[in-house]
Formats: C-alpha cells, sequence, structure tokens
C-alpha cells in the first residue's frame, strides 16, 4: 500500500496578493476633497450664471416673446401676430437708414480706435518715465460719464459757434455743418467714441503685452530683427486671445451706440433727416415715443442677430490674420523639428 504525501510549499512573491490592486475603502474625507476639486469650480462661477440667468437671459427671452405680439402696455399683455412686426420694421426706410448709419459710425469709431489702441499700448510697453501717469490718463475718459462727454463734443463740434468751425475760420478755411452733413455727423460721434475707449482699449492690450516673455524679444533682437519685425512676429500674434476680445466687445459696444447721437443735438432724434439715426436710437423712438414695444422688441432681436452675425465674421477674420499664439507656437515648432532631426 503506498501512501501519497503532500508537501504544502509557501508562497512566493508572486503568489502573494498585492496590496496596490486590491481595492481601498476612501474615508469621508477623501470623498469630499475629490467632490471638492470636482464641483468648487463650477459653484465658485454659478453666481454669475444664476445672476445671468435672471437679469440677462430672461429678459433676452421675453423680448422674443413680446416681438411676436401686438403688446398693450396698459393692460401688460398682447395679441399675438406672427412675424408682423419684424415684416413691418423691415419695410420701414428709417430702418435701412438707421442701419447705413450704425455700420459707418461704427467703422470709423472702431477700426482708428483699436489702431490708435495698438499704438498706445506699444508706447506704453516701452521703458519710459513716469508709467503709471501715462496709464492713468489714458484711462480717464472712460471714467466721464458719457453724457458729459457727450454735451462737451456736441457744443465742440457746433455748426455755428463751436470751437472746430472758430479753429477752421480763424486760418482761413470753411465751417463744417456737423449736424447736416451725414458724414461729418458721423466723424463727430464717432470721435466722441474714439475719445472714451481708445485708453480702455489700450489698457488691455497692454496687459496682454507684458504678459509676452521678455526672452522672445531678446533673442530676436539677437537674430537681427527690428522693432516693426518684433511687433508683426512676436508682439501681434501673442495678442491673439485679447484682440479677439476687444474686437469684439469694441463690435457689440459700436454697433448698440446710443449715448453719443442722442445727445448730439437737442432733440436727440438722429437729426431732422435721420442724418446720425443710429438702430438703437431708432429703438428709443419706437418704443418710449410710439409706446409700441413689440415693435421695438422686434428691433432689437434683429440689432441682435445683426451683432452676433458681424462678431462671428469678426471672430473668423481676427483668427486668419493671426494665425499662431505669439512665441510658443513657435517654440513648439522649433522643438518638434528638433526632435524629428534627432529621430
Amino acid at each position: 500500500m503506498t501512501t501519497t504525501a503532500t508537501r504544502t510549499t509557501a508562497p512566493g512573491p508572486a503568489d502573494r496578493p498585492d496590496p496596490e490592486r486590491q481595492p481601498r475603502v476612501l474615508s469621508f474625507s477623501h470623498k469630499l476633497s475629490r467632490w471638492d476639486l470636482k464641483v468648487s469650480p463650477y459653484l465658485y462661477i454659478s453666481p454669475f450664471f444664476i445672476l445671468f440667468a435672471i437679469v440677462g437671459l430672461f429678459p433676452i427671452v421675453y423680448t422674443a416673446v413680446i416681438s411676436f405680439q401686438e403688446w398693450d402696455l396698459v393692460r401688460n399683455s398682447g395679441t399675438f401676430v406672427g412675424f408682423d412686426q419684424y415684416v413691418w420694421i423691415l419695410s420701414q426706410a428709417e430702418f435701412w437708414t438707421a442701419l447705413r448709419n450704425t455700420f459707418s459710425i461704427f467703422l470709423l469709431s472702431s477700426v482708428p480706435q483699436l489702431i490708435l489702441a495698438m499704438f498706445i499700448a506699444a508706447m506704453l510697453d516701452k521703458n519710459i518715465r513716469s508709467k503709471t501717469f501715462w496709464r492713468m490718463s489714458v484711462l480717464l475718459p472712460y471714467v466721464m460719464a458719457p453724457v458729459a462727454v457727450a454735451l462737451i463734443f456736441s457744443n465742440m463740434f457746433g455748426d455755428n459757434h463751436g470751437l472746430v468751425n472758430n479753429i477752421l475760420t480763424s486760418i482761413g478755411l470753411e465751417p463744417i455743418m456737423w449736424h447736416k452733413d451725414p458724414f461729418w455727423s458721423h466723424i463727430a460721434i464717432a470721435t466722441m467714441v474714439n475719445f472714451r475707449w481708445t485708453g480702455y482699449n489700450a489698457l488691455i492690450l497692454l496687459a496682454a503685452m507684458q504678459a509676452v516673455p521678455r526672452e522672445y524679444y531678446e533673442a530676436a533682437t539677437v537674430d537681427g530683427a527690428g522693432a516693426f519685425r518684433q511687433f508683426w512676429s512676436i508682439t501681434l500674434p501673442s495678442l491673439k486671445p485679447t484682440l479677439i476680445f476687444v474686437i469684439i466687445t469694441s463690435t457689440i459696444g459700436g454697433l448698440q451706440i446710443f449715448d453719443e447721437p442722442r445727445m448730439f443735438d437737442t432733440f436727440g432724434r438722429g437729426g431732422a433727416a435721420n442724418q446720425w439715426l443710429t438702430i438703437t436710437l431708432y429703438l428709443y423712438n419706437i418704443g418710449w415715443g410710439e409706446f409700441n414695444f413689440g415693435r421695438a422688441a422686434a428691433l432689437a432681436w434683429i440689432l441682435f442677430i445683426i451683432i452676433l452675425a458681424i462678431g462671428l465674421i469678426n471672430l473668423a477674420i481676427t483668427r486668419r490674420l493671426v494665425r499662431d499664439e505669439g512665441g510658443r507656437g513657435v517654440i513648439q515648432r522649433r522643438r518638434r523639428g528638433r526632435k524629428g532631426a534627432q529621430q
């Protein structure tokens, strides 16, 4: 009779359970910490979105509802009329005049404003004396009340006794009819806008310029690049996100211009022949002049669609003109090229 003896061997290192592979039970504090990392960013930004939903999103939706109705302000109710309000707005000659004036003033203000703001920011980015004084000086016009700016400039551009016409006549030139000629009235209003907003945009661009690493400019100087070449190849590409922000905000503000044309004369209706009537001023005349809030709401939504379309066009143009976000993209391409050459 044979017996089989079984031997028990001690488990080797491979047979031992790996403590790292075993499931760990997280304590409540660890779970709370993970939830804090995931949820806390949304909690920090939630007050803005909640406030926007109350004071921004709700009025937008409510305006859209009113735009499809013949609204009765006394009863605070309306009768559904569909797209009749939009058809009426688009069939009015005043709307197309206001649209032309709005785009004219927008182009005459936004384009020179951005160019001048870029130039001022580039000058303030240099090593000059009294930097704080100059930076505060360019911001002073933005702090001034828009009504005060409009009143001062409307007197400066007076047809008979304005400061600008007095200077022109003193040097032998003919006075300009600022309130009669559409083009010159647009120039005067655009000057008010540029006076207020150029310094504000210049400081935003200056902050973006100072975020560009100085090593890029030092390397470009060593390579023999001049000041204009450094600005075109380093500064301008690095400002791409900021330029998009400035252009979009300038577009929104330029197409919604109201204070300057409203205060350009004593009547505030856009001129006797609608020389400087803008869309927002036309909207104000319909809403609070004729008390037709259904048509005013329809015009507000037409303006919203126009701003959205122009903003998207500006975004596409800016991305196409400024392709690279500064020296970081250049450095990354150089590193990739070096790795490819080494391989």
